[in-house]
Formats: structure tokens, sequence, C-alpha cells
């Protein structure tokens, strides 16, 4: 059981799957909040039922799932509607990373939380020990949402500002990773960061 626990967070196209990536590959369990999420809203699930009871029925699709392209028309610009949705969503997401972080093997876990900024922070996840931040400049990042999802430079803009800042993050990093560079960079990052987390959970 691993009782040291790692958040990893940060913004669209920072490269926080390659990042945990490599934690993985140094044989460390990795808690992904998007898969916690997805089970959090599955079909016959009390977060779905919750969200349903919010929403309405037109939220669900023909197999009596989540339709999710239908929620996020729902919540893309509607700020009350989307803290509605998050506050249903965040607190199952946060219980079931708590759990798989405690029972994961190793010396220490990762929780990889793309929202944690967003999502309330350290004060929301009281049972982290660190906050990693994987940080890029906006205008890496922004160049790297075009490539990727093949979009123009305005959707890109607004995909990032409805995001936290890239300074609110870093307000709540203990840790930080520029991942500006080659893959080579990261490698290093990583290793380093592995040697320091494993020191730290053995004198917790």
């Amino acid at each position: 059981m691993a009782g040291f626990c790692v958040g990893i967070t940060g913004g669209v196209a920072s490269g926080k799957s390659e990042v945990t990536r490599r934690f993985e590959a140094l044989g460390i369990a990795v808690a992904d909040a998007d898969v916690s999420a997805r089970a959090a809203v599955a079909a016959g699930s009390t977060g779905l039922a919750e969200i349903v009871s919010a929403f309405g029925a037109q939220v669900l699709d023909r197999d009596g799932g989540l339709d999710r392209a239908a929620m996020r028309q729902r919540v893309f610009g509607d700020d009350h509607a989307r803290k509605r949705l998050e506050a249903i969503v965040h607190p199952l997401v946060r219980e079931m990373l708590q759990r798989q972080c405690r029972l994961a093997p190793g010396p220490y876990a990762v929780a990889a939380i793309p929202l944690l900024a967003e999502g309330g922070g350290r004060e929301a996840y009281p049972w982290l020990q660190r906050i990693l931040v994987v940080d890029v400049p906006v205008a890496v990042q922004q160049a790297r949402v075009m490539q990727r999802d093949r979009i123009d430079a305005e959707l890109a803009q607004r995909m990032i500002a409805a995001q936290a800042t890239r300074e609110a993050r870093l307000a709540i990093a203990d840790d930080v990773i520029v991942n500006d560079g080659p893959l080579d960079d990261l490698q290093t990052q990583v290793a380093a960061l592995d040697r320091r987390y494993r020191a730290l959970a053995a004198d917790a």
C-alpha cells in the first residue's frame, strides 16, 4: 500500500500523459482522474442518476449511458451548468482516486488530475503529499492543441482559456516539469523526481 501520493496536473497539451507513462515505466502506479470520471458516470451509477436528476433525461444516449457530446454542448459556455456538473462528478472522482492511491503497490503512487487547480487544488485533495505541475508556455500549448486536434487558433485559445491559468497551476506546485524541449529532457526530469519521491516516501 502506498502511503505517499503525488498529484500530477497541467494544462491541455502540456504532456501530462507522457509524464505519467514515464512514471509507470519506472514501476509507479498511476490513478487516472479521466478514467475515474468515466466510471463515476457509468450506466447504472449513482453519479449518472444525479446528472439525470440535475439536467434531464436528454443527456442520456439510446443505451441509457451518458451522451457525452450532448453533455458537453449543455455545459460549454454555461458556467452555472458546468459548476453543477462538477459538483456531482468531482467528489466521486476524488474518492476513487484516493482509494486507488491508498491501495496501490510500490513506494508511492501518482494521481493524474488534469483539473486539479480548477477542482479546488490542495484544499480539495488534502491527501496529496506533493503536487507536480507539467508546465509549458501558452504559445507552445496552443500550437500543440492546434496540431493534435486539427483546430484553428481561436478554438485552441478558447480551450486554454476554459482551464485554470498557467499562473494558478504553478501557484499550487511543489514540483514543476518544464516540457517544452526534447523527450530526452523529459526523461531526465522524471527520473530525478522519481528518486526524490522514493526518498520522501521512505521518510514519511
